[in-house]
Formats: C-alpha cells, structure tokens, sequence
C-alpha cells in the first residue's frame, strides 16, 4: 500500500491473494489493511491537507502536477493494461483504450486547477459580497473491480485539481492496476506532497465501512452497486458526511424501423458485450421495434457470433473472462431465474467449460416487463429483447425501471429523437450511439443509478464547498 509517501505492509502483515479469473490461479498477493492502517491514513491525508506545501501551492501548479501524472499515465498505460487484462479479466484492448482515457481525464482536470472561481453578489447597502470555492477536505474513493483504474481516475483527478488529498481503496479483486499506476506515479517524482495521494488495500467491508464512518473524512465516492450504496450511505450520514454515488443501471437501446440498423446492431453487441457485460451503463436491454424484431436480433446474434471468447491477453479476443468464478455463478443463477417467467434464448446461456470465469454471450427474446431479465441488474453479458409497436410503448418500456443512467434512442427522426431524449427518465441519454462518454460530460444517473455527478465541471462542485463573505465598507 502507499500510505504517507511510503510503501508499506499492512501493520499485521495480513495479505489476500488477486487472482488471473482467466485461469483462476494466484498471480500477487496484496497488504490486507486493518482500521489502525486507515486511522494512520486518515491522519496523513488530514495531515497534508493543512499543510501549507498543498494548502497553499499555486492553484496552476495543481494543473500541471496533474499534467504530469496524465503524462506518466500514458508512458505506462501498455505495462498497466496488461496487469488490469490479468486481474480482471478483460481485453489488453479494452484495458489500454480504458486507461489512456483516464489519462485524458487527468489531463481535462489539469486545465480547471485554475479556474475554480468564486463570485461577487450585487447586496444592499455600501457592502461587498462575495463567495470563495474551497476544497471539500479528505477524500475517500472507493473503487470498483469493472473498471480499476479508469474509475478510480476520474474521481481522483478532479478531487486533486480542486485541492483535496486522496485515499483511494481498491476492489479487494482487482487491486493490481491501482497499486502499479501508484508505483509509476511514485516514480515519476510529479511534485505531489506526501500524504496528499494515498492507496490502501483490503477487504470492502472492513476498510469501506472504516472510509465510510469516520469523521475526518469529508466526502465520499463511491462506484458499485445500489446495497453497496445504500450501506455507504448509511456509515456516511453518522457524519454527515456528503456523498457522491454511481450505482448500477438498466440501460435500453430502442430501436425504430428508420434507424442505421447495421451499425446499430453492432452498436447494441458493444454497448452489452464489450467488459463481458461487466458495466453500470451496459444496454442490457433492446427494446425494438415489431417490424424489424426478427432482423435485427438476427443482426444482434450475428454479430455477436464473429465475437472471440478467450483470455483477455489474447490476440483477437474481444470478450475476456468474468471477474470471477463467484460473479459467473450469480449471473447464471439470474439468468436461469428470469427464464422460469418466460424468454427464450437465441444465442448463449451458458458457463464456459475449462480453466477460467468465461461465459457465452447470450440473447434472450420474448422478456416481459415483469421478468427479473428486464427489471434486475445482472452484470453480465446477457441481452434481454422486448419488442413495442409505438413511440409511447417504447417510452414507457424505457421508463419501467428503478434505475435511469444510459438510454440509447435509434432513429434517424429528428423530432422523435429529441421528444424521446426529453422524457426518457435518465441522467444520460445517447442518440444513435452507444455507449459513449468523454471527461468533459457528465456521468450521472438518476433513480437508483446514484446520487451526483462524475466527469465535467459539473464534478467538482462535490469537491468543493462554498464560503460567503460580507464585508461591511
């Protein structure tokens, strides 16, 4: 772990093992840190805060240590996707497309280190008003295992340009990526003061709830699922400590008769397949049209067919292994569940025999809006079909779900596009593309999908609290 500018042992010397899910075997062991390894963090982060070497460095000079961080980032990126393919499972490709985009997401956040402003305020009477935006304090990020490093990236890189300091923790399975892009971090002497950026690893529930819980942490960030979420909550409200939450999603591709449906259905196959289906903002359900049902699921499994599956280090592979045994196991208990109220497969369903965490790609057509394949979040790669006849079917088929992160709408109507992204109930909404996002958007979601903002200017409004001044001339 790194903890106060050193790297260090958790205080027991306690480890757990992160495994390769494509073979299932032990490729590191990593610091299983106790509540005393997160008191000692706590203290540095809260340590380097008041120090006047963060506290009061050139705001400009924020931006270009983060500059130099996206730099370091980009110089490692093959090295650092290779370890995030064997942690996790996914593609060296996916990897290394994941981790330059946090690089450009540092390098978006450098150019606001500078720009965080105030305001003045016309108020009666010979007064000056005025407001100061000032960082929010220690913050911790809790990291999920779908995306180790592009996600812990886009929390961190706005928290640093706002002034904050940094305890991120890792998913105790995908750890490496992290701890590695750390060391280049370490190495690459960027100017950052001890104590302002800190990694601890460890067990969720332990090291999460102690983040979570204590009261000199100022915010928290938190990627994962809804339970996950609401029990982050909980710990943080004993403070009333401020939340930034990205819960998981439901999200629908409908498709109407005039859209591109070639490049659509290879669209719908990147936004359910790529990550193996492992996303919050996957397009795990296709509602689509009657009058092209058949042709375009045909195009969908088609498409999906020319799909390889196979360890994500592989040349021509472009569906990589589940993260682990356990999480294959509960998507093909779901599956199976949701199949018992309907549905039929057309493609997939089934465990991968051998070595490794692999699962088919599956399609399932004729899913209702009561089965669990429309309504529940299975994280895997399993398309459920609905078909509609009407602009006002569709939109409610897209609306009956708790969560609302990213919809796609398809069609080349103008009117209809924009009528449909105006009332789908959903912090995202892309228009004949899917899925797509970039560091200056917003990542939000609404309903159960999360409470704030990631990405864009809009994101360090949470890293930053407002302070109002009076002066009485």
């Amino acid at each position: 772990m790194y903890v106060a500018g050193e790297w260090t042992d958790a205080e027991n010397g306690d480890v757990s093992n992160a495994i390769n899910p494509a073979t299932g075997k032990v490729i590191s062991t990593v610091p299983k840190a106790t509540v005393n390894d997160v008191n000692r963090c706590i203290a540095a982060s809260r340590s380097a805060l008041r120090s006047s070497e963060w506290k009061n460095i050139d705001p400009a000079q924020r931006g270009r240590i983060l500059n130099k961080m996206a730099a370091a980032t980009y110089g490692a990126a093959k090295e650092l996707a290779k370890i995030e393919s064997e942690n996790n499972g996914k593609t060296f490709r996916e990897a290394l497309s994941e981790i330059r985009y946090g690089a450009w997401t540092l390098e978006y956040f450098a150019g606001f280190a500078d720009k965080i402003e105030g305001s003045t305020i016309p108020v009666p009477g010979s007064r000056l008003n005025y407001t100061l935006r000032q960082p929010i304090g220690v913050t911790a990020h809790i990291i999920p295992w779908n995306f180790p490093l592009q996600l812990a990236l886009r929390s961190i890189a706005p928290a640093l340009a706002a002034g904050c300091t940094v305890i991120a923790k890792p998913a105790s399975w995908t750890p490496l990526s992290l701890i590695a892009w750390m060391r280049a971090i370490d190495d690459a002497n960027v100017g950052l003061p001890s104590g302002v950026l800190q990694v601890i690893t460890g067990s969720g529930g332990l090291i999460g709830d102690a983040l979570a819980g204590h009261k000199d942490v100022d915010g928290i960030v938190l990627t994962g699922g809804v339970p996950t979420g609401r029990t982050v909550m909980a710990k943080a409200s004993e403070n009333l400590t401020p939340v930034t939450l990205e819960l998981g999603g439901k999200g629908a591709n409908i498709v109407f008769p005039d859209a591109n449906l070639k490049y659509a259905a290879k669209a719908v196959c990147f936004g359910i397949f790529m990550n193996a289906g492992q996303m919050c903002w996957a397009g795990s359900r296709l509602i689509v049209h009657e009058d092209i049902h058949d042709e375009f699921v045909a195009s969908v499994v088609a498409e999906v067919s020319k799909w390889q599956v196979g360890p994500g280090m592989t040349e021509g592979v472009r569906i990589g292994s589940l993260v682990h045994e356990n999480h294959r196991s509960e998507i093909l208990e779901k599956l199976a569940n949701g199949l018992t109220h309907g549905g039929k497969v057309v493609c997939g369903g089934n465990a991968i025999a051998g070595e490794g965490a692999f699962m088919e790609a599956t399609v399932v057509t004729d899913v209702s809006p009561d089965n669990p394949l429309f309504s529940d979040e299975l994280f895997g790669p399993v398309l459920s079909v609905t078909k509609f006849s009407t602009d006002e079917e569709a939109l409610t088929l897209a609306n009956h779900s708790d969560f609302g992160l990213l919809n796609g709408i398809w069609t080349n109507n103008l009117t209809r596009a924009h009528k449909m992204a105006r009332d789908i109930e959903s912090g995202m909404v892309s228009i004949n593309e899917y899925p797509v996002t970039f560091p200056q958007t917003a990542f939000t979601g609404w309903k159960q999908s999360g409470i704030g903002v990631e990405q864009s200017k809009d994101a360090l409004r949470f890293y930053t609290k407002v302070k109002n001044v009076n002066i009485k001339l």
